[in-house]
C-alpha cells in the first residue's frame, strides 16, 4: 500500500521547485537537448543532472540518449497521471449524513 503513496509523491515532488516547473515549461514546446536546458536555466550540468532524475523518475518527463547527450520531454502518460492525480486527490467527498 506505501508504494502508491510513494509514486504519487514522486509527482509532486517533481514539481515544487523553481527550477523544475522552468524545465516543463521549456519542454512544452517539445523535445529539449540537455544542452539547450543548460544554455536556458543558466545552471551547472551536476544541478541540471539533479533536476532531471527528479522529473524522470516522477514519470512526468522522458529521456532518450543520443551520442553523448540526452534528449528530455514531456511523457503524455506521466503528464495525464499527474494530473488526474491532482484531481482525485483534491476531490471534496460528499457526506451522506
Amino acid at each position: 500500500m506505501n508504494n502508491i503513496y510513494e509514486e504519487n509523491a514522486r509527482v509532486f515532488k517533481a514539481l515544487c521547485d523553481v527550477n523544475r516547473l522552468k524545465i516543463l515549461e521549456l519542454l512544452q514546446s517539445g523535445e529539449k537537448c540537455a544542452c539547450i536546458l543548460l544554455e536556458k536555466m543558466n545552471i551547472s550540468q551536476s544541478t541540471l543532472s539533479h533536476h532531471m532524475k527528479i522529473l524522470c523518475d516522477s514519470g512526468i518527463v522522458a529521456y532518450r540518449k543520443e551520442g553523448k547527450w540526452t534528449h528530455y520531454s514531456i511523457d503524455r502518460k506521466g503528464s495525464l497521471y499527474a494530473v488526474e492525480l491532482l484531481k482525485h486527490l483534491t476531490k471534496i467527498q460528499e457526506s451522506n449524513e
